[in-house]
């Protein structure tokens, strides 16, 4: 008992013991603080999703990469003619009939351009997805579970930073014999996804220790349950970015790559038309498209990739916005609120 002028100690719900109706409200304070954080971040995705919306960058980008997209699904209905079919006279320029004239060995260069969409955009996406899913796994288990596996993840995600990824790409794509396209993949994965996990893990660490997090582990959930359902949620801008910046790497490396004969030099791709361009002296030999074109489509595919990552940036951060858009908000506001 208390003596007579102390102050009697609060009781809270956490300290009640099992089964006791505070436990119940301490449950129930728990499920209203989870319901929430829930509804703040759906309003903020919502938010998230009209500010990327109205950014031009994105818009820009997210045009340009649907254009690509419908040419790489739909090659056969674009092109007029086989990419690989050498039935026409060789040099020929621009044309009703050719687009973008005809390579040395009379094949049409506007078809191979159409074909050559579709693998240069699987490569990007592909290799950009696996890459991303990689480093999610690593970085984000790294920065909830801690400890030794943290250790052993960020030590082995440390390896891949220091070492130098194109000389290491030339290694591997040069020792697989023209592996083509799956090879070029495994390549770009196994040397692009290590920036991204320590950023991931980064950001995992700075959640690691938040009031929905504490609140998740209380109600007994599972770890996996946890990192899927209350920690993925909340980096989704970041994985986006990460993404975005793997497209981007993956369309100017494997270029690289195809372009420096590395890569399977029979397939329809922007690099592999460099490869057969820079041979047959496309430019000395009056051929300029045929340089050209492949280079500017590798140019607008890994461009509408980065201005998709620089809005996604732009968005997520407030302090990377426009002036004159912060600057406009606040006019606008300082309207209403005078009306």
């Amino acid at each position: 008992m208390a003596k007579r002028g102390e102050r009697q100690p609060l009781l809270t719900a956490p300290a009640a013991l099992p089964g006791t109706p505070g436990l119940r409200v301490a449950e129930s304070t728990v499920s209203g603080r989870v319901l929430v954080t829930r509804r703040q971040r759906g309003r903020a995705l919502i938010s998230f999703g009209r500010t990327l919306v109205g950014s031009k960058k994105a818009l820009a980008g997210a045009a340009i990469l649907f254009v690509m997209v419908v040419v790489a699904t739909i090659p056969g209905v674009i092109a007029p003619y086989s990419p690989s079919a050498e039935v026409f006279l060789p040099g020929l320029g621009p044309s009703g009939a050719h687009l973008l004239g005809t390579t040395s060995y009379g094949q049409d260069i506007f078809s191979q351009l159409v074909w050559g969409t579709r693998v240069s955009l699987v490569i990007a996406v592909v290799a950009g997805l696996i890459s991303t899913f990689l480093s999610v796994i690593i970085g984000v288990s790294a920065a909830y579970l801690g400890g030794v596996l943290d250790g052993i993840l960020s030590l082995l995600t440390d390896s891949f930073l220091v070492i130098p990824a194109f000389p290491l790409v030339v290694v591997i794509a040069a020792y697989s014999n023209g592996g083509g396209t799956p090879i070029i993949i495994a390549v770009l994965v196994v040397t692009g996804w290590s920036f991204g996990a320590r950023q991931l893990r980064a950001q995992g660490l700075s959640l690691r220790n938040r009031d929905f997090l504490a609140a998740a582990q209380l109600r007994g959930e599972r770890r996996i349950r946890i990192i899927v359902f209350e920690m993925l949620p909340s980096m989704t801008s970041l994985i986006v970015a990460n993404f975005l910046g793997a497209a981007v790497y993956s369309v100017l490396t494997a270029a690289g790559l195809e372009f420096i004969g590395l890569g399977n030099v029979n397939t329809e791709s922007w690099g592999t038309m460099l490869y057969w361009a820079q041979n047959n002296q496309a430019l000395t030999a009056g051929i300029p498209l045929w340089a050209l074109a492949p280079g500017l489509a590798i140019a607008l595919l890994g461009g509408a990739f980065a201005l998709l990552n620089y809005a996604f940036d732009e968005v997520s951060n407030p302090a990377l916005r426009p002036i004159t858009s912060r600057a406009t908000r606040r006019r606008g506001t300082r309207r209403r609120r005078a009306s």
